[in-house]
């Protein structure tokens, strides 16, 4: 059993397949999705796919790659979170790589996210690039902690993963856990606990080996567990049976 914590299916080539999609998860034991919401424009779109489907939640959240897009209000989040096929506050966090300038407006649309997550007590999916220590600052001054959270996608040191899990975070690996080249990445799922470990396609993008370079989906997040179980020298159930139960331990809207 596997469930991809960090998806994109309402995106324009995944969107218009939605059934074939949960089909192929089904027969790839991946039982359940989350959806994950990158703008207020296109965020019906996201929990219309959650509401269709009793296995797919979804989340509420602005991307910090989003420069000229509806800029969120923390009682507007709080109020959209309401829902109950809304389990998360995000994508929400820092994105230093695609951007530059001055970004203070990303730092406080992040703090926006956070102060969201807090009064609806839900938690976060926060992406970091080339950011890590002021996402971790930030997350500590706005009390992240408070109602932790998830770590998606993650690339960064292991340092960094551990002071995220100090704070409450999980960590979610993508595809890219298996890219030949991501070694400093492996060394983080070979040494982090299993308790602090969450799976993911982040789907269209960065399809696992043997599907790399193809659109990705959510049937292809048991290729994600496979690489973490080789790393570990472990049953890929084990890494499945884990990962499932932190989900709903971090989700529990989706319980």
């Amino acid at each position: 059993m596997f469930i991809d914590s960090h998806c994109h299916i309402n995106f324009p080539g995944l969107g218009e397949q939605q059934d074939a999609l949960l089909a192929r998860m089904a027969d790839n034991a991946v039982t359940h999705a989350l959806c994950v919401s990158v703008n207020l424009e296109d965020f019906p779109q996201v929990l219309a796919t959650a509401e269709n489907y009793p296995n797919v939640y979804a989340s509420v959240g602005v991307h910090p790659d989003h420069e000229d897009t509806q800029e969120p209000s923390v009682a507007q989040l709080v109020e959209l979170a309401a829902h109950p096929k809304i389990v998360a506050i995000g994508e929400t966090g820092l994105d230093y790589f695609r951007l530059t300038g001055d970004l203070e407006w990303q730092r406080e649309r992040f703090r926006t996210h956070i102060r969201a997550a807090r009064q609806s007590g839900k938690p976060l999916i926060i992406h970091t690039r080339e950011s890590s220590e002021d996402t971790l600052r930030i997350m500590a001054e706005e009390g992240a902690d408070q109602v932790g959270g998830v770590m998606h996608c993650f690339t960064e040191s292991l340092a960094v993963a551990e002071r995220a899990i100090e704070m409450g975070f999980y960590i979610s690996f993508s595809g890219i856990v298996t890219f030949k080249n991501a070694v400093a990445l492996k060394h983080v799922a070979q040494s982090i606990s299993l308790e602090h470990m969450l799976i993911e396609t982040d789907s269209p993008y960065l399809a696992p080996v043997p599907y790399r370079g193809k659109t990705n989906e959510p049937a292809y997040v048991k290729h994600v567990a496979e690489e973490i179980a080789r790393l570990r020298n472990i049953d890929v159930a084990e890494v499945g049976a884990a990962t499932s139960a932190n989900f709903f331990r971090l989700f529990k809207a989706a319980a």
